[in-house]
């Protein structure tokens, strides 16, 4: 599993349908804001690890980590961060998982969150997102798991 962190002050995710923009999660205030990708050979094991790094990784204001703020979290599915652009103009997505595997295991990074006691918001999989935030740094850090 990778992991893109955001220190944010700040964060929402909006949908587009035909319906119109739809805000489906949003936090306020100090918290993070997550991008996660799933590749084939990841698990349920995984989800929890990264999970607990999420929690406890000390990169809020005052060197705190989400569980000791309260701090809530924005998750959101990114199977784009698993693109491979070395060759070409294109990029290949064959590392990214299909959405049957990764959808069950972003939620479970999700649910372990909340079962850690985290606020939780997320996107919606596999829809056409707009996300917004405010990086507070800025302050940026890739996880691999």
């Amino acid at each position: 599993m990778r992991a893109v962190v955001q220190r944010v002050d700040g964060a929402s995710v909006d949908v587009t349908e035909e319906s119109g923009s739809e805000t489906v999660g949003e936090i306020i205030g100090e918290g993070l804001c997550v991008l996660v990708g799933v590749t084939h050979e990841d698990t349920a094991e995984k989800a929890a690890q990264l999970a607990r790094k999420l929690w406890s990784l000390r990169i809020l204001e005052g060197e705190k980590s989400c569980s000791d703020a309260n701090a809530p979290l924005l998750v959101i599915s990114q199977f784009t961060l698993y693109g491979d652009a070395r060759k070409g103009r294109r990029p290949t997505w064959n590392a990214a998982a299909p959405g049957p595997v990764a959808e069950p295991l972003v939620d479970e990074v999700v649910a372990q969150l909340r079962a850690l006691g985290a606020t939780v918001q997320t996107g919606r999989f596999g829809a056409s997102m707009r996300v917004s935030l405010t990086n507070h740094g800025p302050f940026t850090v890739l996880i691999e798991i």
